[in-house]
């Protein structure tokens, strides 16, 4: 019995993955992760580092990627509401340069597997939210890259109605445009 559905989007190797949820007056029930359904699903990716952030309303992390050591990621969010976005950087990719939203929340209990070759970034939609993700490399501070995130020429629709103010981290601040980015992916 099936315990996900692995939803392929529009961006060749980035997936949707909703989890079967078994609920009762109890609560609910859900495997987050299953290395050998998302292996028979094509995603044969080796996790090894996993990560938490809580987050208040507007606070806006992204977009971000890693130069020489790019990772994969699959994200979820376990309190609140964020929109996700992955952008395509992959060069040789015919969707390069694009991206794909969607809100991911503790009440639809989507996931979304972001490859190696991606810029990644979320805003909480929510009060608060806490996002937990696993990646496929660890975290380099010096390898570090990222797009600001209101680039034109990605033209993100971040959904801002409620959001008095974006809250961006200095560094996120300071992001050029992907135009003006240097990456290697391929």
């Amino acid at each position: 019995m099936a315990k996900f559905l692995f939803i392929q989007t529009e961006i060749s190797g980035l997936y949707v993955i909703e989890p079967k949820v078994f609920a009762d007056q109890r609560g609910y029930f859900m495997e987050s992760y299953n290395h050998r359904e998302f292996c028979e699903n094509g995603l044969d990716m080796v996790f090894v580092q996993d990560n938490q952030s809580k987050s208040k309303k507007g606070v806006l992390r992204g977009l971000h990627f890693q130069k020489e050591h790019p990772q994969g990621k699959l994200v979820r969010v376990i309190n609140g509401e964020v929109f996700d976005v992955a952008v395509d950087l992959r060069q040789s990719s015919e969707t390069y340069g694009k991206h794909f939203g969607i809100i991911l929340s503790d009440e639809n209990k989507k996931q979304l597997y972001v490859p190696e070759g991606f810029a990644h970034g979320f805003l909480v939609l929510s009060d608060e939210a806490e996002f937990i993700y696993k990646c496929t490399d660890y975290y380099y501070p010096d390898d570090e890259g990222g797009i600001l995130w209101n680039d034109s020429d990605i033209d993100i629709a971040w959904p801002l109605d409620g959001i008095e103010q974006v809250i961006l981290s200095e560094k996120d601040k300071r992001w050029s445009l992907l135009k003006n980015t240097e990456i290697h992916f391929k």
